[in-house]
């Protein structure tokens, strides 16, 4: 028989933690290119990507992008995801007229340009509280439509990013009646966000559930649980038909007081899912599952996965 498929996805760096607060955080193009190809190998099929200046702070340049994106796609086939998001610093933020301070929309938008396959789109406004200053998260209709009119026209399918139930029956369900995704929607459900992300749930199996019984009909979807959620939110999603995620963006720690890497974060969660009876997807059987066209990087010339994944 044949087993279910999980798309099993890293999330490397993030835009909000530093390797003061763990070493093994991946910043640089390379370092980045490392961490994913290890996890590829051990079973990941799709990675979100954030992008870090060459003083580790957050930015959406496209052309520190294509630069790992090239990395990555000279060593694997991984489908590539680039944030929209950006992070908390660096690039991403400026003051407003009265002082507050907002996430640049004209540096999120750069996030599109670097030729990924995929890319994240918050369909949503939230207020996020960082180290004694707030930032605000300014996304409404008008520009979520504009965004999402905009990968369109690039052939980028979005990753719905929700924070809250009301994400998904006004945003996201507004945009993909209105036609801005092909295909299923891929949403991806934050979970345990809450302490720094106004608006954010907590994670509980009670709240997942709610939330993926509010999906679009025929949505697939995935999983970030942030902190010590992301086990336990990533083996529920497996159990009710979704997909699962890792990596230090959501999570610094591999157990309580151990900082984890990226890599083990991977092989943990590969073989979990292999212990609940599915199957970690190939990065060909993600883009299926995902209604992605075929591999756009050049002709392969990497190694093959590890054996048995």
């Amino acid at each position: 028989m044949n087993k279910p498929k999980v798309i099993v996805t890293i999330a490397p760096t993030g835009g909000m933690a530093s390797k003061k607060q763990n070493p093994h955080l991946p910043t640089q193009p390379e370092e980045i290119a490392r961490d994913v190809v290890d996890c590829w190998n051990a079973g990941a099929s799709v990675v979100a990507i954030h992008a870090r200046r060459l003083d580790d702070l957050a930015t959406c340049s496209p052309e520190i992008y294509r630069d790992i994106n090239a990395r990555i796609r000279a060593r694997s086939d991984i489908v590539i995801n680039n944030s929209t998001g950006g992070g908390i610093n660096g690039d991403m933020v400026r003051p407003m007229a009265d002082g507050t301070l907002e996430i640049s929309w004209d540096e999120r938008i750069k996030g599109i340009e670097a030729g990924a396959e995929m890319c994240t789109l918050e369909a949503t406004t939230l207020n996020l509280s960082f180290d004694g200053r707030a930032v605000l998260f300014n996304s409404p209709p008008w520009r979520n439509r504009e965004l999402a009119a905009a990968m369109k026209a690039r052939g980028i399918k979005p990753e719905w990013e929700v924070f809250s139930p009301t994400h998904i029956v006004q945003d996201v369900s507004t945009l993909v009646a209105e036609g801005f995704d092909d295909g299923s929607p891929f949403v991806n459900l934050v979970l345990n966000a809450h302490r720094g992300f106004q608006g954010a749930m907590p994670y509980s199996p009670k709240t997942m559930q709610f939330m993926v019984d509010l999906l679009p009909a025929g949505a697939i979807f995935g999983v970030s649980g942030i902190g010590p959620a992301q086990l336990p939110a990533a083996i529920q999603s497996v159990l009710l038909g979704g997909h699962a995620r890792t990596g230090l963006e959501d999570n610094l720690y591999f157990s309580a007081g151990e900082l984890a890497t990226n890599q083990r974060l991977t092989e943990r969660l590969v073989r979990i899912v292999r212990d609940l009876g599915c199957e970690p997807a190939s990065p060909s059987e993600a883009r299926g599952i995902l209604g992605l066209s075929h591999y756009p990087g050049p002709k392969p010339e990497f190694a093959i996965r590890s054996a048995g994944v």
